[in-house]
């Protein structure tokens, strides 16, 4: 382990685990190259990652108004951003987050340490293993935001994961994925088709310049088993920092008609074309 920086700024780096921190006390978790969090420690409702906003707008959203609680079960980990967020929104909610690499969390837990009082538990396993274990309907939110090399596992977006998430979620539930795909949004339509059988109600939030074609980039997938709220999505993301677009069901499910469901294997997201390189927001 060591440290390195001059001003403002240092660098905490263990194996391939490195803490970055800015002049204005923000960290940004990076594992194996790639920026997987960041955290405020002082400002938990500080959302610098355009995804992140877009996973926490959906869930203040759709799901009953801050301060009530709300049990939420995180599927990857890193800087525990969301997690920390709904726990400030909304204090003492049970929340259970499924993160494998048990050096991150160590790490994490000792430089960034979370609020006390919090109800929020990590378990050192990985997504399909850590669902595999939840008792049904344990979740009101269920989110998915795990990444290995830049890229969605294959088995968290598999026919077998949607299985699963069906049944550790609700009924009325909300399953909130954060995908990653090229212009074209073929890999998210075949996730969007694998979906569907057991969460019929969909949407998508994403950056109007990814919805457009114009580049690869993140999409938060919204889908539950009831209908939600969409208009109320789409008021949300009208006052969002970036211009931002929804996709409703029924534009989800067209594009999903032309492509194949994955099985229970699945495929990883496309890999993103500069890994290392995003762009901070």
């Amino acid at each position: 382990m060591g440290r390195s920086g001059r001003g403002g700024h240092y660098c905490l780096r263990v194996s391939q685990i490195e803490l970055v921190r800015d002049e204005q006390g923000g960290v940004t978790v990076v594992r194996d190259g790639h920026p997987q969090s960041y955290v405020q420690p002082d400002d938990p409702e500080l959302l610098v990652f355009e995804y992140v906003q877009h996973l926490a707008l959906a869930l203040d959203a759709l799901t009953p108004s801050a301060p009530e609680r709300v049990g939420v079960t995180h599927i990857g980990g890193a800087g525990l951003t969301l997690a920390r967020y709904v726990e400030h929104t909304r204090p003492g909610s049970p929340q259970i987050v499924l993160e494998p690499d048990a050096e991150l969390t160590e790490l994490v837990r000792r430089e960034l340490p979370l609020p006390r009082g919090h109800r929020i538990r990590v378990r050192p396993v990985d997504g399909a293993q850590g669902m595999a274990a939840l008792k049904d309907a344990s979740a009101d939110v269920v989110v998915l935001d795990a990444y290995d090399d830049g890229r969605v596992p294959a088995d968290l977006t598999s026919a077998a994961f949607a299985t699963a998430a069906s049944r550790v979620i609700r009924p009325g539930g909300l399953l909130l994925m954060n995908l990653a795909d090229e212009p074209g949004l073929r890999y998210v339509a075949r996730a969007i088709a694998t979906l569907l059988p057991a969460f019929p109600h969909v949407a998508a939030v994403t950056l109007q310049e990814v919805l457009k074609g114009k580049r690869y980039g993140n999409l938060v997938v919204v889908a539950s088993d009831s209908p939600f709220d969409v208009d109320e999505l789409r008021r949300r993301t009208a006052r969002a920092d970036f211009p931002t677009g929804v996709l409703g069901t029924a534009d989800l499910a067209r594009r999903a008609r032309a492509a194949t469901a994955f099985d229970d294997i699945g495929e990883p997201s496309p890999p993103p074309p500069d890994p290392g390189r995003w762009r901070l927001r």
